[in-house]
């Protein structure tokens, strides 16, 4: 019976040394395709690729937009110039891009060029008691398309040379050829085509644009979504070289009304600019391609470009501006041809660092001391002959 005990507890052991060996020797499974064994149980091995980190989230960026404000625009020569070798449609000979010729370059990559019109566009004869008048044939407005004006005022002292009729026909005109425009105390909104809302306010009111008006269309226009407000105003006396004081009141309470930009004309030259709580205001930006002298008295002029912030949260915001200092025309003054008729009415900028280009800069910084001020017609009717 010993025996016995001892050959079942013999056989026990034996059966159970013979599990763990075949557990431990179990043979690694083959997968289906007949490719290489793979160790089911065993670790993964570690991965030499690096572990990538997420980038950090990158704030988002402000846009910036430039705005371009040129002078008067007379496209045409008065009465007494019709047919003249020296008037502006002799000197343009059909040529609709030919006025900007020599500036189209800065407007090509702005958001808006804004302008003062201050002629008729017609194309029968109207009667003017006026004793200068001016009318451009209504293709003429192909001169503005062409050298990237996006939007004339009409709020002037010519606006109404040839009455109502006349203003009917330069606002079809304008139309027809797809320029916004800006009447008597009217406030409309511009959307450019990169997005940015641009609201316009213009006004003349006898050279005394009216505060209170002003006010009350620059919050309608923020009501309705206007996103950068400009106040187009015709004031001040010609050829004085500082804002008088009813300019300066009535620009600085725009800007405090929230206008960011007060753009000036009428004077005939280059008044200071002038930044004033957070804004802009151009006192006078003079004459561009203006017919209405064959050879002005005051030859500077300039583009001026205001670059426009909108940030991240919406807010948009004047962030500077640049100073393009130009002459009215492309011939310079008693050069080679007859008499002081050295307008050829195609703006051309200033050599950089010549005695034209910093006086140009000293009228728009304040410090110019002319020799003289006010407007003597002496040298209007002598041109005329």
């Amino acid at each position: 019976m010993k025996k016995l005990l001892q050959l079942i507890l013999l056989v026990a052991l034996i059966a159970a040394l013979a599990v763990v060996v075949g557990f431990r020797a179990r043979p690694a499974a083959v997968p289906a395709s007949g490719g290489a064994a793979v160790q089911t149980d065993a670790p993964p091995a570690p991965s030499s690729a690096p572990v990538s980190e997420p980038e950090p989230t990158k704030p988002p960026e402000p846009e910036f937009f430039t705005i371009s404000v040129i002078g008067d625009q007379t496209l045409t020569t008065n009465q007494y110039r019709e047919g003249s070798p020296y008037s502006y449609a002799a000197r343009m000979n059909g040529d609709y891009a030919y006025p900007f010729s020599n500036t189209v370059q800065y407007f090509e990559n702005d958001v808006f060029t804004i302008s003062n019109l201050e002629c008729t566009l017609a194309d029968i004869k109207l009667y003017s008691a006026e004793q200068f008048y001016f009318r451009a044939p209504t293709d003429y407005a192909n001169i503005l398309t062409e050298g990237g004006v996006d939007f004339v005022t009409t709020a002037n002292n010519h606006m109404l040379d040839f009455g109502q009729t006349g203003l009917d026909f330069t606002w079809q005109a304008l139309e027809e050829h797809g320029i916004p425009y800006g009447k008597e105390d009217e406030a409309q909104i511009v959307t450019t085509d990169s997005g940015l809302r641009i609201g316009v306010y213009c006004a003349y009111n006898d050279f005394q644009p009216d505060k209170d008006k002003a006010a009350a269309a620059i919050r309608q226009l923020r009501a309705d979504g206007a996103e950068y407000v400009i106040c187009a105003y015709h004031w001040g006396k010609e050829l004085y070289y500082e804002p008088n004081a009813s300019q300066t009141e009535i620009g600085r309470a725009a800007i405090d009304a929230g206008a960011d930009l007060v753009y000036g004309s009428h004077t005939h030259c280059l008044q200071p600019i002038e930044e004033y709580n957070g804004g802009i205001i151009l006192y006078s930006m003079g004459n561009w391609s203006f017919g209405g002298h064959t050879a002005p008295s005051d030859r500077d002029t300039a583009i001026v470009q205001v670059t426009v912030k909108r940030d991240a949260d919406g807010s948009v915001s004047n962030e500077g501006y640049t100073a393009i200092p130009c002459c009215v025309s492309s011939r310079p003054v008693r050069e080679g041809y007859i008499g002081d008729n050295y307008n050829d009415y195609c703006p051309t900028p200033y050599t950089e660092g010549s005695d034209a280009y910093l006086r140009t800069l000293s009228k728009l910084d304040g410090s110019y001391k002319p020799d003289k001020q006010g407007r003597d017609y002496s040298d209007v009717y002598a041109s005329y002959g």
